[in-house]
């Protein structure tokens, strides 16, 4: 069997197989791998819905309960932080760890960990149990982005925007339903913890759906998104190329990698990690820590900014929030047409839409009106959405599929940046003015868009950078 040759990037035991080599041509074996790789796709979309589902039943109630247990404002703030602390160092290696030995396997360690540790929420009678319990989902709950290198691997770089919309958006559905059901839950006896289990069950349920996923109609996308870019349909001519790479499962690759010595893995993981410091990437993750801490700005104190500016009440804001998650999901479902009426550039798109979440901002910091305020908010939920998919398309065009687990898992970490530091400067800005958090996120906006325009030409060029040491 052909083995493919070492490649800048490329995992580490990619074969190409010769099983679908006699059907290639047949109409009805492209048809059959074309419907196959549909049904795949179909199924990631049901377990970002499900993984969204089950975290938001549980994370709106943690702090009531952990204060029920005793905790102080400061112990409760100290445990969340280091939740996002772990967050942020653990989602380059999860990633990285992917692209090793594979999707099947990392998604799989990632959905049945984080079902851990919500069971051990579901018995968190203390202050440290609870603390403990957070461990286990804060290392290890990327299962969303295991899922969207995964999409990555299976469907066409000039089709991915649209993909990986679908997929945010069938994930907010599952994040504007959650709350309302663990709400009433909640209002049960022992309301929390009977949540928490049904949270690690909802897990449990999404690991079994992972397990039983058709992989030997899933593929590595290395070779295969380098031919993809030329094509132009999503799953048709994905399907005939995988004919003749059958035998090319993501497990079936990973295999000899998943009983390597963990050291090796280890090596290699930090080996991966360098090669993205060490390449040209820090303007695209620029512009997403920039572009993520304007948009947290801008919802950071939203409640209190908008009952300080215009008197109404917090339920008022809940309401609008709500809203603005609604229409994400219908943004997310919108990408395809957009992304061709673009015609697929990703660059102008994620330009124009940075502009327009700059401008909505604007327009929200100097609004006189709350209609203004409603109106930013209905175009704001479009341009972030589809901000937000375009720069994890760019990431991955930049800096190519065969690390996109990697690429993915920095990308993350990115955000959490932008999360630590977001709190911090909004509180600094509201010590001026209620409408100092968003007039400073509109500065931010306004220089991630200056480098985008200094680099136009590199974007444009749709060429991987070469990441150095691999």
């Amino acid at each position: 069997m052909p083995r493919a040759a070492a490649a800048a990037g490329r995992m580490e035991g990619e074969e190409e197989g010769d099983g679908g080599r006699a059907a290639t041509g047949s109409p009805a074996a492209a048809a059959a791998a074309a419907a196959a790789s549909r049904r795949f796709v179909r199924c990631l979309y049901a377990v970002g819905f499900l993984d969204l589902f089950g975290v938001s039943m549980v994370v709106p109630l943690m702090n009531l309960h952990i204060k029920s247990l005793g905790a102080s404002h400061t112990v409760a703030g100290i445990i969340g932080s280091l939740y996002g602390i772990m967050q942020l160092f653990s989602s380059t290696f999860v990633g990285c760890w992917s692209d090793i030995v594979g999707r099947r396997y990392s998604l799989l360690a990632c959905i049945l960990l984080s079902a851990l540790g919500y069971f051990l929420l579901g018995t968190s009678t203390t202050v440290f149990l609870f603390a403990i319990s957070r461990v286990p989902v804060g290392i290890f709950k990327h299962t969303l982005s295991i899922s969207k290198a995964l999409l990555s691997d299976l469907v066409s770089e000039r089709d991915r925007p649209l993909v990986m919309g679908r997929f945010n958006a069938a994930s907010s559905v599952g994040f504007i339903l959650g709350p309302v059901i663990g709400g009433y839950l909640t209002e049960l006896e022992g309301g929390f913890y009977q949540t928490s289990f049904i949270c690690a069950s909802i897990f449990l349920l999404n690991a079994g759906l992972v397990w039983l996923l058709p992989w030997s109609e899933e593929h590595t996308g290395s070779m295969e998104h380098q031919q993809g870019s030329k094509g132009t349909d999503s799953f048709s001519a994905k399907a005939n190329r995988d004919l003749h790479l059958k035998s090319a499962s993501n497990g079936t690759v990973a295999s000899n990698s998943l009983f390597q010595s963990p050291w090796i893995q280890v090596a290699t993981v930090l080996k991966r990690i360098k090669g993205i410091a060490c390449s040209d990437l820090w303007d695209i993750f620029l512009v997403r820590l920039l572009m993520s801490v304007a948009i947290l700005l801008y919802y950071s104190n939203f409640s209190l900014a908008l009952e300080e500016r215009f008197g109404v009440k917090p339920l008022f804001a809940g309401y609008l929030m709500s809203y603005s998650s609604a229409l994400g999901v219908l943004a997310g479902c919108l990408l395809g047409p957009i992304t061709r009426l673009y015609q697929h550039n990703t660059y102008r798109l994620l330009l124009h839409s940075s502009t327009l979440t700059c401008t909505l901002i604007l327009l929200y910091a100097s609004a006189l009106s709350i209609w203004v305020i409603i109106l930013s908010s209905t175009f704001l939920a479009f341009s972030t959405t589809i901000g937000r998919t375009c720069i994890i398309d760019l990431e991955l065009t930049m800096g190519g599929n065969e690390a996109s687990g990697t690429l993915l898992g920095v990308g993350q970490s990115v955000t959490s940046v932008g999360r630590i530091v977001a709190p911090l400067l909004a509180g600094i800005a509201q010590e001026f003015s209620p409408c100092g958090p968003p007039s400073l996120g509109v500065g931010l906006a306004l220089v991630a868009i200056l480098i985008m325009n200094v680099n136009k030409q590199k974007y444009c060029s749709h060429g991987n950078v070469k990441l150095k040491n691999q």
